[in-house]
């Protein structure tokens, strides 16, 4: 406990879910009911966790949820609106990480990785040298 401010230090206390997949299972598929269905313009992929953007945005939902739940007061309403809202809708929207998954036939992996092309020469330093930027913002033609 500090001290100071008699507010429990965050590292004392145990989390509300043990894992991401407890917090998934027990708490947010029950929070956001929704039908998701074949011909709903609302997604889901019952093995999310096999969607890198889906695991990550539900675990930072999870750390956020873990947070928030401390705070009291207006707490869950800031993670809702600020956190839980947007991500949510980014992974129900139709064309996103669940695009091509549904409740009845279950995962797919049709989405791959986003095309790169190799980096060449000295553009490295474009991006990692801020006098490189800064010169290329001054010659750029308006």
């Amino acid at each position: 406990m500090n001290e100071q401010n008699s507010v429990p230090d965050p590292r004392d206390i145990a989390n509300g879910y043990p894992t991401v997949f407890a917090f998934v299972n027990e708490y947010l598929s029950r929070v956001y009911s929704r039908q998701v269905t074949d011909i709903s313009d609302t997604v889901w992929c019952p093995e999310w966790w096999r969607h890198p953007e889906a695991a990550i945005r539900l675990h930072a939902l999870w750390q956020a949820w873990e947070h928030f739940r401390l705070q009291g007061g207006p707490g869950i309403s800031f993670w809702f609106l600020d956190h839980a809202d947007p991500h949510m809708a980014k992974l129900f929207d139709p064309r996103g990480p669940f695009k091509y998954c549904s409740v009845r036939n279950g995962h797919k992996k049709m989405l791959d990785r986003l095309p790169l092309e190799d980096q060449v020469g000295g553009d490295r330093e474009l991006f990692t040298d801020p006098d490189v930027m800064q010169t290329m913002e001054k010659t750029k033609p308006l």
